[in-house]
């Protein structure tokens, strides 16, 4: 259903280059990235409370090569249940019906990458947990935004990139002090996947219909600096994951993973704030202007869930991901809190999300 050699090939090409500048601004700024990536470690695990080993250093890149880790990422993660559903639709086709997937199959790889060509400029860093092969475990920090976003927003470039550092970090020491999220997620990835595939109408149109909505989505917020939920761009189809989502167990499904995702997404905002004004001078200027900054993506995942044609307005749990945090925090201190990486029993949630008392009152009793 998704050619992913041409999702790559596609994505690069569709990527634009980012702010002209010599080589030797260039070289000065990937340095000035790494040195913040090495710098994280300790100051992440003194706020967070969370001691794992070291991670491999981080790898600064550029947008072609954020948007290629993407699809292989993309690729280990749904390729088994991708697969699956084709070998039951093959089952099932004529011989013509075949011919066609393979014209839809290349169709969904442009629209695939094309998607991830427009999020690659958006991207600031990322974690990447969820793949299984090279790259797996990679932290990546896409140097280009990084100097778009500290120009566009008028910001001290070695402290932005210091407090972008310590987010991709926070999200590294998450997956470290909870070897089973990882897995967890991914299967619940891949079974919320099959189900959506194997649903109603499904197949390789139904998935390029969903990619093209996103893309447009995209675009909008690339035009006008706000995501507008429900909306769609030129060839989009207005058709959001909810809208894949059919039946009530497929809704709940992805409303435990999206509370997952507030919760990663929350505790790094909490830990690269937290780390405070004796590591990054000028965290409050930076937190002030980057929250006024609309249409802001940190991840893959993080776009399409804010950006994802309804979630944001149907799921609001993941914009209190933050506050459920400090919330928790408030009750039981950093300590009681972390007892949320100790198995999937003490995940939050959808409904505690925006409850942090009613978790405190599950898991701690």
């Amino acid at each position: 259903m998704v050619d992913w050699d041409l999702a790559a090939r596609t994505a690069t090409r569709l990527a634009r280059p980012g702010p002209r500048v010599s080589a030797a601004e260039a070289r000065r700024v990937v340095d000035v990235v790494r040195e913040a990536a090495a710098e994280s470690p300790p100051h992440v695990a003194r706020v967070s409370q969370l001691l794992v080993p070291a991670g491999p250093p981080a790898r600064v890149v550029e947008r072609g090569a954020w948007a290629r880790a993407n699809v292989a990422s993309f690729a280990s993660l749904l390729s088994p249940v991708v697969d699956e559903a084709l070998d039951e639709r093959r089952a099932r086709s004529a011989r013509s019906s075949l011919r066609g997937l393979g014209v839809a199959r290349r169709v969904t790889g442009v629209q695939l990458g094309s998607l991830l060509a427009l999020l690659s400029s958006r991207v600031l860093g990322q974690y990447d947990a969820l793949g299984e092969g090279p790259g797996t475990g990679d932290l990546l920090v896409v140097a280009p935004n990084v100097l778009a976003v500290q120009r566009e927003l008028g910001l001290d470039l070695r402290d932005f990139a210091r407090w972008v550092c310590l987010h991709e970090e926070t999200h590294r020491v998450q997956f470290a002090a909870a070897p089973w999220l990882a897995d967890h997620l991914r299967e619940r990835a891949r079974a919320l996947s099959g189900d959506v595939l194997r649903g109603p109408g499904a197949g390789a149109d139904r998935v390029a219909q969903t990619l093209r909505g996103l893309r447009g989505a995209v675009e909008g917020v690339r035009g006008s600096g706000t995501p507008a939920s429900g909306s769609s761009g030129p060839g989009g189809s207005g058709l959001g994951v909810l809208d894949l989502a059919t039946t009530a167990d497929q809704r709940r499904a992805l409303a435990e993973v999206t509370a997952v995702m507030a919760l990663l997404e929350g505790h790094a905002d909490v830990v690269m704030d937290d780390v405070g004004p004796s590591v990054v001078p000028t965290v409050a200027t930076i937190r002030r202007r980057f929250s006024a900054r609309r249409g802001s993506s940190r991840g893959l995942l993080d776009a399409v869930l804010r950006h994802g044609l309804g979630l944001e307005a149907k799921l609001r749990q993941y914009a209190d991901g933050a506050r459920f945090v400090r919330g928790v925090v408030g009750e039981v201190g950093t300590g009681g809190f972390n007892a949320v990486w100790s198995s999937p029993a003490a995940l939050p949630l959808p409904e505690e999300v925006a409850d942090p008392a009613a978790w405190v009152r599950r898991v701690h009793g």
